[in-house]
């Protein structure tokens, strides 16, 4: 990946985090692997699946082992740490340039995926930079999680939320509930 980052803002539009502090979500691996095959099932298969570091990764890698595609990555951030109901910056950090593993994807079929959409920040960053730099074929997007206050759908996800997510690969804090796996995924209605 490239070291010179681009830092993008997005003002207008963007929602912050709406906490509603009754609950702290977790996610198990179990349903983790349970809502990564909901997916699956149900997003056309990409020749690529993108993930957003550093939350998107375990998802990405498992979905691309679903469809038996290659993996890449792209580092997008907006928050530095994974402290409780952190809020949302809105500037979200991009790589100058796509890394190697990504510019061999130029012109494909992209599934872009991330563990949740907050307030829909990244998701807006990353797509626009995307297709300027790889020209897709097409992106679809994915996320484990939605927040019920983002400006952003992604085309599938399986978990709407209000409140904070532990994922299996987060720092492990005290949590009140567990999310359950639906009998499938939530779509976006076409525009």
């Amino acid at each position: 990946m490239a070291d010179n980052a681009t830092t993008v803002v997005h003002g207008d539009g963007v929602a912050a985090r709406v906490f509603e502090h009754q609950r702290i979500w977790r996610l198990t691996q179990e349903a983790f692997t349970t809502a990564a095959a909901l997916i699956a099932a149900h997003e056309p298969a990409p020749e690529v699946v993108v993930g957003i570091a550093r939350g998107g990764l375990p998802f990405a890698q498992a979905l691309a082992e679903a469809y038996r595609v290659p993996m890449a990555a792209v580092a997008a951030r907006h928050n530095h740490s994974d402290e409780v109901h952190l809020p949302a910056t809105g500037q979200v950090e991009l790589p100058g340039e796509p890394g190697a593993d990504l510019l061999a994807y130029r012109g494909a079929r992209i599934l872009l995926v991330d563990d949740i959409c907050g307030t829909g920040a990244t998701y807006r960053a990353v797509l626009p930079w995307l297709d300027n730099h790889l020209g897709p074929a097409g992106v679809r997007t994915a996320a484990l999680c939605r927040s019920e206050a983002s400006t952003f759908t992604p085309d599938t996800w399986v978990w709407d939320t209000l409140d904070w997510v532990v994922f299996p690969w987060n720092t492990q804090t005290s949590t009140t509930e567990d999310l359950t796996p639906p009998a499938r995924p939530r779509i976006a209605r076409p525009h």
